[in-house]
């Protein structure tokens, strides 16, 4: 059976067994994202109370923001292929319990160093969750409803912000209780969550469709055997089998730039957005969050609404193009506009976020297959992931050197625009899409022939 119909010029209609797989599986992934993406970017809410405290300047802070990446990425291959082989259901549990401890770990840094090691310790422990999460859904979604799959689950890191900032301000308003800051107060509650789900990942993730007992066999069969085949068009078509044959992939190589470009562009606004709202005079953390949500509010949009319309080639390179000048021009807005118009500026640049991400990972997602699959989005995410260590040095860097919080945007923004000239360059298609259209070609060469005999 066909797990899907075509609805026109638009988005994939989800068949029935598509459907039992997203109520089944995307609730869980994407609660355990919100939980990931909270616990990484929490320090943004205690940014300014970390300098009071304990005398961390805007550097140190960028910089202990962004080791959180470099751990992240050195140990995301190895991480990514341990889940190929053990499967994802132990994996994703043991990555949530160890970043849930040193999560809340957090609370008891007491200076600079202490809090270089624990940010160094928390990307170690998290490594490997996004990737492994999108080669899973590899396992369970054909190409046409994987971007919508991987845009729902990036839905998470939106719902995170945008109720993890008003979250955050309200927790530290705890400040004092107990002995403790309020930022270590946070830290701990905010850590919890992730402890405990993952119990419930280790109770209810089935490995593969076949594991699955809300699926029935032929279903199962069904599935694997669709999705090993469309892998199998894609590495036809790429030629690239191997983990060194992906360094010459070249539409590989250029959505990996790409996607550095756009976790640079998030990751600086994501750290330093809730320092420049205060600057702009507001004093409650409470609407200090509510408002540095904003750009996480329209990417939940984006995901949710755009994103399911990349279901071929076509669509998605020309998504893949508007969502890449969106961001631009937002940020541009954002770094020039003052702080209402600023703000509306990262909204716009936030509305194609999670519309450009999905994208591009789904291509490496079309092009590889079996352990190089997993080792191709390991990699595409280890690099691509650096950003949130680039980023936020960058952006502390030039606000130490300039005093102008935003300065360091414009070097996103270069990185965007050297991105998107190159989209043109990436072929989305692999045998199938050629395939197909060879046939569709022949068909109509055809029909035409008969209709000149007719005449």
């Amino acid at each position: 059976m066909s797990s899907t119909t075509r609805k026109g010029a638009g988005a994939t209609k989800l068949s029935a067994t598509d459907r039992r797989i997203f109520a089944r599986l995307m609730p869980i992934l994407i609660a355990a994202y919100i939980i990931s993406f909270l616990d990484r970017t929490n320090i943004g809410m205690a940014k300014d109370r970390l300098e009071i405290d304990l005398g961390i300047t805007a550097a140190a802070y960028g910089l202990g923001a962004g080791l959180f990446f470099v751990a992240y990425a050195l140990m995301e291959i190895p991480s990514n292929l341990i889940m190929h082989k053990v499967g994802a259901r132990i994996w994703i549990t043991r990555i949530m319990i160890t970043w849930g401890i040193i999560s809340g770990g957090m609370a008891f840094v007491q200076n600079d160093v202490q809090f270089y090691i624990m940010r160094i310790l928390l990307g170690a422990a998290e490594a490997g969750l996004f990737p492994g999460v999108l080669l899973y859904l590899t396992y369970w979604f054909g190409r046409d409803v994987r971007t919508r799959a991987m845009a729902y689950f990036l839905v998470g890191a939106c719902a995170a912000s945008v109720l993890g900032g008003p979250l955050g301000g309200l927790l530290l308003q705890m400040d004092g209780i107990g002995g403790y800051h309020g930022w270590q107060w946070m830290f701990v509650v905010e850590a919890l969550p992730a402890v405990l789900l993952a119990f419930v990942v280790w109770k209810v993730l089935p490995d593969r469709p076949s594991d699955a007992k809300w699926l029935t066999a032929a279903e199962a069969a069904e599935i694997e055997t669709r999705l090993a085949k469309e892998q199998a068009d894609g590495t036809a078509h790429s030629g690239t089998h191997s983990f060194g044959a992906i360094f010459k992939d070249r539409a590989i190589m250029l959505v990996i730039y790409i996607y550095l470009a756009h976790q640079i562009a998030v990751y600086s606004v994501t750290y330093f957005l809730p320092s420049v709202i205060a600057a702009n005079g507001v004093a409650s953390p409470v609407l200090i969050g509510l408002l540095a949500g904003i750009p996480w509010f329209f990417g939940a949009v984006g995901a949710i609404f755009i994103s399911p319309l990349a279901s071929n080639p076509v669509r998605s390179r020309k998504l893949l193009t508007g969502g890449l000048i969106l961001m631009i021009s937002g940020l541009a807005i954002g770094a020039l506009g003052g702080s209402v118009v600023g703000l509306i500026g990262f909204g716009l640049s936030g509305l194609a976020w999670f519309v450009v991400q999905p994208i591009l990972f789904n291509v490496t997602g079309t092009r590889l297959s079996g352990i190089t699959l997993a080792a191709g989005l390991a990699l595409m995410n280890t690099i691509g992931i650096t950003g949130g260590f680039f980023g936020p040095s960058v952006m502390g860097a030039t606000e130490q050197a300039t005093g102008n919080p935003l300065s360091g945007l414009w070097f996103a923004v270069g990185l965007l625009v050297l991105g998107l000239l190159s989209v043109p360059l990436i072929n989305l298609k692999n045998s199938g899409d050629v395939a197909r259209e060879a046939t569709a070609a022949a068909e109509a060469e055809t029909a035409a022939k008969r209709a000149e005999l007719s005449k």
